[in-house]
């Protein structure tokens, strides 16, 4: 396994490079149901991910996989949010990570040693996410789980599945949200597969699934619900959403409540009483996987008490009460046909091995990052070894090994000048990357700089794609951010027959980012090390991006102006540096207030709610009895304050336990208002 990187510097590239790549895999798995790499090369990308933000908790980023769930709804399809959000999981990949998700709970809800944590254990099923929605016991709305905030309305083709029903039996809250898997049997996927290629008229140009989940997925999300109907799905329920009323207190209550209303529950689920229990029920599973009818990856815990659940709540994209824990992956060989070296926006040079095509896992594995120059010197890798590849446990796909026989030879020559400008290739002392010096004279540089400002996550210009920002770039129709702001139908529309529809569109689309969203707006500009939790934290600091940059600007010269921006929660020296690196240079000072001049980014406003402590600040103190710190935290953040570690004069809440001493007594004598744990939680009680 690849160490985890030692400088931050290095931790904030690599997560940047790895929020892009989830992205990526997240829309071609969620949206266009034709994934490229295998689920456990996914997780792997995932866990790597969560590895490195444990380490550096400070340089999360905003769209760091951790909030994201899904992607973005197909355009075909009505997209309706869903009334609570359909989280994702978060992954454990042996039994110890168990034992330490059991003990998380424990340390959340702060539960005596000897008290016992039951936990439900159930298959989990490589399907499609669903939500369906009854009132009155009758189906009224099916959802796909999109981005988890916003899904596809499926509603016509779900009541075509036999599994589903379209009344409850017996009775039912007046609205009940069930939230499960629509999938296809194997043999199933087997049989549709041969049909289509027998109606195909070209059978080399018949339309093949890759496997039973992309083609329960594109089953499901058809526009005609007829197509559906032909195709045969299934489902198993799982979850719960929104609910009028819950008629159980443990999950395992539920989950037969489901079976006596009429939902397929799968026959594996069980109660187990530990931790012990629920490791041995993974195990029977995972004896029986490759003889189960449908496809799974893990088995999924959750605790079993519903209170529990509901204060332990989400954090990011996943609930705190429930994890997956995933099957060991595979391994494969191939040859290395090339190496080829990748220009990121940062000028990072990523070296990208090229593969004979392998299949592992029934995904075809082409490529394969070799993250730096060190790494090519650790494995000794050249054009033409043989290699193994991993499919889990790191940045995947992985070269975890080479296989060639050992024998002198040249090792391979890490290029010394920027394949792309000729700049030369530089590498600052402590960091392992190497970076072309040529800045935004590097085409690839500044190509790269406005894909990302236009990227979903950042101002999520619908339309306007990598292709589009390359042909314009080359065409000498933009070359910096603004520029895009000064596109008009007339230069456009003679780009494509009959393009007045397709320019007109586009416009549109640009014109509705003029108020942007500050927090997107700040990630857009791809400063280094600002993401959207950094600059979250930023604009919660200093309100607007006008207020921002004249700090940072100001910080150039100004050592308070320096120490304001590290004072701020989760920001620190190294955000710091580059944001006066930034602003220190004239050009990027021009771009700056170039962009401001054809965009008006809003005010920076937090989504919490209404509460006497939103936007105040609030120390806890002392031993806290009835919740733990973490939740206490969590509370306090969900009320709209910020939570500090240290009494001062910005103060303005103190939350003391027995046990409170020095920050206690600072809290008096700054005449800071002191509460106790009880009235915390009438507070927390109280909010809207």
């Amino acid at each position: 396994m690849t160490p985890l990187p030692e400088t931050e510097d290095q931790a904030a590239a690599e997560l940047a490079t790895l929020a892009a790549e989830i992205a990526h895999h997240n829309r071609l798995y969620h949206t266009e149901d034709a994934p490229e790499i295998s689920d456990a090369d996914y997780d792997a990308l995932v866990r790597r991910n969560g590895a490195i933000e444990a380490k550096y908790p400070h340089l999360v980023r905003e769209d760091s996989p951790s909030y994201r769930v899904g992607a973005a709804p197909a355009a075909h399809l009505a997209k309706v949010p869903h009334a609570r959000p359909m989280t994702s999981l978060d992954n454990a990949f042996s039994d110890d990570d168990v034992r330490e998700f059991v003990a998380r709970v424990r340390r959340f809800l702060k539960l005596p040693d000897d008290e016992p944590v039951a936990l439900t254990a159930e298959p989990k099923i490589d399907g499609l996410s669903c939500s369906l929605r009854y009132e009155r016991g009758r189906l009224v709305q099916a959802l796909t789980r999109g981005d988890g905030a916003v899904g596809e309305d499926v509603t016509g083709n779900v009541r075509t599945i036999a599994d589903i029903p379209n009344t409850l039996n017996g009775n039912a809250p007046d609205v009940f949200e069930v939230r499960g898997e629509v999938y296809m049997t194997k043999p199933d996927f087997a049989d549709l597969n041969g049909r289509l290629l027998a109606e195909a008229e070209d059978p080399a140009k018949a339309r093949q699934f890759a496997n039973p989940r992309n083609a329960a997925a594109g089953s499901l999300r058809q526009k005609d619900p007829d197509v559906t109907a032909s195709r045969p799905l299934h489902f198993l329920a799982h979850g719960l959403g929104e609910a009028s009323d819950v008629p159980a207190q443990m999950q395992a209550e539920l989950v037969e409540r489901w079976r006596a209303w009429g939902f397929p529950v799968d026959e594996r689920f069980a109660r187990c009483e530990d931790v012990d229990a629920a490791l041995e029920v993974y195990r029977r599973i995972e004896a029986i996987r490759a003889d189960l009818p449908f496809d799974i990856d893990g088995v999924v815990y959750k605790v079993d008490r519903l209170d529990w659940q509901g204060r332990l709540g989400i954090v990011g994209r996943a609930p705190r009460w429930a994890i997956a824990h995933k099957f060991p992956a595979q391994q494969a060989q191939t040859t290395l046909r090339q190496i080829d070296i990748q220009v990121g926006r940062t000028g990072k040079l990523t070296p990208v091995a090229r593969l004979e095509p392998v299949t592992v896992g029934g995904v075809v594995v082409t490529n394969a990052t070799l993250h730096n120059a060190d790494e090519i010197e650790r494995l000794g890798v050249r054009p033409g070894d043989r290699v193994l590849l991993q499919r889990a446990g790191d940045v995947i796909p992985q070269i975890v090994e080479n296989l060639t026989p050992d024998e002198p030879r040249d090792p391979y020559a890490f290029p010394d000048h920027c394949p792309e400008c000729g700049s030369l290739v530089e590498q600052e002392e402590g960091e392992v990357d190497r970076r072309c010096s040529g800045g935004l004279i590097c085409p690839a540089q500044r190509v790269e700089r406005l894909r990302h400002f236009v990227s979903r996550n950042a101002m999520d210009i619908a339309g306007l794609g990598a292709k589009q920002i390359e042909d314009f770039f080359r065409d000498g129709l933009i070359g910096s951010p603004a520029d895009i702001f000064r596109l008009t139908r007339d230069k456009l529309a003679p780009r494509k027959k009959d393009g007045q529809v397709w320019a007109t569109k586009l416009i549109e689309s640009i014109e509705a980012r003029r108020e942007p969203d500050p927090v997107r707006f700040m990630f857009a500009i791809g400063i280094r090390h600002v993401g959207q939790v950094t600059a979250r934290d930023l604009l919660k600091a200093f309100g607007t991006v006008e207020r921002l940059a004249e700090v940072a600007t100001a910080a150039v010269d100004d050592p308070a102006a320096r120490a304001e921006i590290e004072a701020v929660e989760g920001v620190g020296p190294i955000v710091a540096e580059a944001l006066t690196d930034f602003f220190r240079e004239e050009h990027n000072r021009d771009a700056w207030t170039d962009l401001l001049s054809e965009v008006r980014p809003l005010p920076f406003a937090a989504n919490t709610r209404d509460s006497e402590v939103s936007g105040k600040t609030v120390v806890f103190t002392g031993s806290l009895e009835t919740v733990s710190r973490d939740e206490a935290k969590a509370q306090a953040e969900a009320l709209g304050a910020k939570v500090s570690g240290s009494v001062s004069a910005k103060t303005d809440l103190v939350v003391a336990g027995p046990g409170a001493g020095s920050k206690l007594k600072r809290a008096a004598e700054l005449g800071v208002r002191v509460v106790d744990e009880a009235e915390w939680a009438r507070i927390v009680a109280a909010a809207r």
